[in-house]
């Protein structure tokens, strides 16, 4: 293990659990990644001048950031009033949470977007008086019109790709369907933005569609979540944007290096959350590429590795990999920067105990990624009225978060289910669920627990 660090650079440390043991024939190797970052969460740093690139910070200050709050003002956040109300006081809320010297803007989303403060395509540096300009700016918004997401999210990549700065965030609230534009205008909008900024979705009250806040948040690197009542949004924004401003460094990408002859099988984040990474890579030089893993504060993550390697004889080892964590370079005639890495390695061995006995970690977070997998199928064929389906698929998640201790999934499902015995998972479908109920354990599924070392 190995680490790196620059002036204001977080310190990252790779740790790798495996069991590097197979049988004759033995071909696949998977292994838990652990990347922690400490030595970040810097606040109240002296903010930048106007025009100040990122490389003007010294060391110690906080990093320089810009925020987008994206702000759902279609015709259905007038049911009931109160509604727009909080949507209005949590957005005031956030912008108190912004750290000084920090670019932002307020987007009103409709069926076009429109930036409400400080206008004309800027963004505000937030300080005592553009704070209260944006809080009055926000008491003027009211609701009308449609709902066309990808138009929002077009507007914040315009304003935070203007901004010299190292964290580029967008936080978006929403309260209904994507009725105004297709599936492939949201989708073409988070492809052309993944990548440039980092986004946390929330949907508001029972109307919206699941799939559509998740799968903002997962192109977007960040986090997704629904809040039913809308008296729970102001807490929940000054939350996320307490966590944006605890953010040091951006772009942080995961590189897997392998030796000829072997294939990636997967590469996936397993915790805090289940994210699928595999499709996501670009090439980084031969045989190796990079993974998106966002941005980094103070915290740590799990990602889980599967490479196929070419078979061997018994007694004979190889590396199997190489992860590293790269940063992207300062300029355009720099060097990407290696923060930390770790080995992954394949061993022979006819050592049957040795061979067949599973790594914790890796039988932990295997059995974590099935359990959001089980969740959604078993949502989804109740759905459509598989209801034997459904009681197989959930009953086997029930067994699943009882066995990894994940006791807030299994709450969770115990508002969907009657569970009969937790360790089989004989469960039987409730007759009624309360939409805030399914839609909670929906959007929740992937939220993972660390295993106990």
């Amino acid at each position: 293990m190995a680490n790196f660090s620059k002036s204001h650079v977080p310190q990252f440390s790779v740790e790798v659990y495996q069991n590097e043991y197979l049988p004759e024939g033995g071909r696949d190797v998977n292994a838990i990644v652990t990347v922690t970052s400490t030595g970040g969460g810097t606040t109240g740093g002296v903010p930048l001048a106007d025009g100040a690139g990122p490389s003007a910070r010294v060391p110690g200050q906080a990093p320089a950031a810009a925020v987008v709050l994206m702000v759902d003002c279609s015709g259905s956040m007038d049911y009931p009033p109160t509604k727009m109300r909080h949507a209005r006081d949590a957005t005031a809320e956030a912008i108190d949470t912004l750290r000084d010297g920090t670019r932002f803007a307020v987007v009103a989303g409709t069926h076009v977007a429109k930036d409400v403060y400080p206008g004309n395509g800027r963004l505000a540096t937030a300080g005592p008086q553009t704070k209260a300009q944006a809080k009055e700016a926000l008491r003027r918004l009211s609701a009308g019109g449609g709902t066309a997401i990808g138009t929002w999210l077009r507007l914040a990549d315009r304003l935070l790709g203007a901004a010299e700065v190292d964290i580029r965030h967008g936080i978006l609230l929403t309260d209904g369907r994507n009725e105004h534009e297709s599936p492939e205008d949201l989708r073409a909008a988070l492809e052309s933005c993944a990548g440039r900024f980092t986004c946390d979705a929330r949907g508001v009250g029972t109307d919206w569609e699941v799939k559509e806040v998740t799968a903002i948040a997962s192109a977007l690197l960040g986090t997704a979540d629904i809040v039913a009542d809308p008296a729970g949004l102001a807490a929940d924004f000054t939350e996320m944007m307490g966590n944006a401003m605890g953010k040091e460094v951006a772009d942080v990408s995961l590189r897997l290096w392998t030796p000829v002859g072997v294939e990636i099988v997967f590469v996936k984040q397993v915790a805090p959350t289940v994210a699928e990474l595999t499709g996501r890579r670009t090439v980084a030089g031969p045989r190796a590429g990079d993974y998106p893993t966002g941005s980094w504060g103070d915290e740590s993550r799990d990602y889980h590795v599967c490479v196929r390697v070419p078979e061997a004889g018994i007694g004979q080892e190889m590396l199997a990999a190489r992860v590293s964590l790269i940063l992207p370079p300062a300029s355009a005639d720099g060097v990407p920067q290696t923060l930390s890495q770790g080995l992954v390695r394949a061993v022979w061995t006819d050592d049957m105990a040795a061979s067949t006995s599973i790594n914790p970690q890796v039988a932990h977070y295997t059995g974590q990624a099935e359990l959001a997998q089980v969740i959604q199928q078993g949502l989804d064929a109740r759905k459509s009225g598989d209801f034997d389906g459904a009681t197989a698929k959930l009953g086997r998640a029930v067994q699943l978060a009882s066995a990894s201790g994940n006791a807030d999934t299994a709450k969770l499902l115990s508002k969907v289910v009657d569970v009969v015995d937790a360790a089989t998972g004989t469960v039987r479908l409730k007759a009624r669920v309360a939409d805030a109920d399914e839609m909670t354990l929906e959007t929740r599924s992937t939220k993972t627990v660390r295993v106990k070392k």
